[in-house]
Formats: structure tokens, sequence, C-alpha cells
């Protein structure tokens, strides 16, 4: 018996995570809360830092110079003076001449070069709000004012949002089914039970009084996880880390087998040496390996359980996404669990990591201690 209590876990969780879910959708179903009027809202400065030309990025930079907000600013932050990035910033600098947009050769020699960039970028900022994203993050209209409302309450301090991904290979459609389906509804669990301290990289609003506050971007220079850690700090200040009601879409290309195990890898350990415990607790997520011992040990109910649960909440997380392709990939998800178990094992070990072409050593905490 004691065999099926990995696959009872995980049952457990994904009923946790359909509850989740559940309260997540009926939540941003509500009328907008009182203060948070369309009005309020600040000047506001995005920070793109840039390396190269990923897949879909000049439809992701137009999207949000597109924006219908009453001012705001974009500002990208490079390293290299020859990126091929900076024919598509021109373009766009182009076809949207009375906006702000401003390209910046950074040479950095910060550890965590993204950071490195975001601390030039921060200085030449010129409006009260930040927002910081990735460079291939593609949004929809409407979002600036979604994303920047929720700072109209003094007790908030970063705004952060769910994001979807578009592929274009398996190896790519394998991630971004692990980005539905194991990655949100460890968020969603996670602040059903009142972990805030966290934000994502896909979009992370704040202001810049609160990030003079913590140090500055060069406070966090030597970390892995910059967003973690700049999340970690503003909650530190006593402000709220809230979610926004839309979410984003990242576009992971055509990538090979090779390049997306190098990047779960990555991901894993990042998280590992970030929230060790919610690291090693996310073993009892992946429920297709322990539904399999399960039914090696005759308690083929318990392992039906566990695979129903499963399918069922990728399917409310995906549904949470607006993402219409888990349905689509359903049938992948026992692959995807084995998949993820594996790089799962994988993150429980070692402290190297390849980040955008360079090879990096993390320390325990988090740093970034030596580079190749």
């Amino acid at each position: 018996m004691w065999l099926a209590v990995p696959a009872l876990a995980a049952a457990a969780y994904y009923l946790l995570a359909i509850v989740a879910a559940m309260r997540w959708r009926r939540r941003f179903r509500l009328p907008t809360a009182p203060g948070t009027e369309v009005s309020r809202v600040e000047p506001l400065s995005i920070l793109k830092p840039v390396h190269g030309r990923d897949p879909g990025f000049y439809e992701a930079i137009r999207s949000h110079a597109a924006q219908d907000y009453p001012q705001f600013e974009i500002l990208f932050g490079l390293t290299d003076p020859q990126d091929p990035a900076l024919e598509d910033i021109a373009r766009l600098r182009s076809e949207f001449p009375s906006l702000h947009i401003e390209a910046v050769v950074v040479p950095v020699s910060t550890p965590n070069a993204k950071a490195g960039i975001l601390a030039e970028l921060a200085k030449r900022a010129r409006f009260p709000l930040l927002l910081v994203s990735d460079s291939d993050i593609r949004v929809d209209p409407g979002y600036l004012r979604a994303v920047a409302a929720p700072l109209a309450d003094p007790q908030v301090g970063l705004v952060t949002c769910l994001y979807r991904a578009r592929a274009d290979s398996w190896p790519s459609r394998f991630e971004a089914l692990g980005i539905a389906t194991e990655f949100t509804p460890s968020v969603l669990v996670a602040r059903l039970l009142g972990q805030a301290e966290f934000a994502l990289g896909s979009t992370m609003v704040f202001r810049a009084a609160s990030l003079r506050a913590v140090g500055g971007f060069e406070t966090i220079a030597d970390y892995i996880a910059d967003d973690y850690q700049l999340g970690r700090r503003i909650r530190a200040l006593g402000l709220r880390i809230e979610f926004a009601p839309v979410v984003v879409e990242t576009n992971l290309g055509a990538e090979s087998w090779r390049r997306t195990w190098s990047h779960q890898v990555r991901w894993a350990r990042t998280i590992r040496v970030s929230r060790p415990g919610g690291y090693f607790g996310c073993a009892v997520t992946h429920a297709t390996p322990w539904a399999i011992l399960a039914f090696a040990a005759g308690q083929w109910r318990v392992a039906a359980a566990a695979l129903a649960l499963r399918l069922t909440a990728g399917v409310m997380a995906g549904a949470v996404l607006k993402d219409r392709r888990v349905v689509r990939d359903l049938w992948l998800i026992p692959a995807r669990d084995l998949f993820g178990f594996a790089v799962w094992l994988a993150g429980s070990f070692g402290r190297t990591v390849e980040w955008r072409g360079r090879k990096l050593r993390i320390a325990p905490d988090g740093r970034i201690r030596e580079r190749r």
C-alpha cells in the first residue's frame, strides 16, 4: 500500500489545483475593485532587456508600442552594438514616431547581465511606474492599463501575470504544455496557500520609488533568479504582490530537444536554489510516474484517480490561460510528466546552468559564483 502514497499525494495536489483554478477564474470575473479606475493610472516606462532576435520579436515589441495608455515610453537595453534586434527596434521607432523609444547599448560586467542592463535602463526611465518583461512577450490590447491599475492601491508593491507559450516544434510543444499544466497549477496552488513573495518575469510592474527602496537592480545583479529576488525584496517592504487579470504569451519558437532540456534544467536548478522547499515539494506534481508505481503495486484505483485529476487540472489551468492548445495536446500529458520528472531529477543535483550561450555556476543561495 505504501507504494501508492506518492500517487495519493499527487491526487491531493491536483485536487487542490482544480480548486485554485476555479477560485482564480471566479476572482477575475468580479467587477474592478474600487480605487483601480483607469483614470488613475500613472505614466509608465517599459524596460526591455534584449539579447538577439527572439522568435516573433517584432510582433512582441509592437504589441507593447500599440497599447492605448495615457503616457508611456519603451527603453531597450542590449550589450552588443551589432545585435540584429536593433533593426527591429529601428523599425518600431519609424512605425511609432510619436512614442519615445530608445535603444541603449550597455557594457555590463555584472554576473547577471540582464540585471545589469535593467540597472542602466532604470536610471534613464522618466516615469514613476516601471514595467519589466522579457523581450519575447506578446501582449493583448488593454494590457498596460490592466497591469498598472492595481498599483493605485498604495499597499500593492508589484503586479505580475501568468503566461502561456506558443511552440513551433515538438520539443517546444512539450515545454509549452509543461508551462500550462505543470507550472501554472503550481502558481495557482501557491497563491491559494498564501505564498505571495514571488513574481514572474513575464511581467513585473512596480514603482520606481520601491525599486530605490530595495537598492535598485544592482542589489540583485549577482543572482540567477532576478525576478524572484526583486519580488521577495519588494514584499519585504510590507507591500503585496498581485496578479493582473491578463495573460501574456511567450514564443518558444522551434527549439531542439537539447535546447529544451537545457532550458528546463536551468529553470529547475534556478527554482531549487531560490525556493528549495517548494522545489522538492514539487516531486508530488509528477503524477504519471507515481501512477505507474501505484499500478505496479496493484493500486489501480489510486493510480486512475491521480491521472484523472492530473488531466482535469491541466484542462482547467489551460482555461485560466485561455490556451486552447492544452486540449489539443491533452494526450501528451503523461509523456510530458515523464519528461518533467527527468528534468526534476536533473535539477535536483548540480550547480551549472546554460543561459544565453553562457555557462554559469550558481551557489546554494542563488548567487552566480563563476562564469565560464
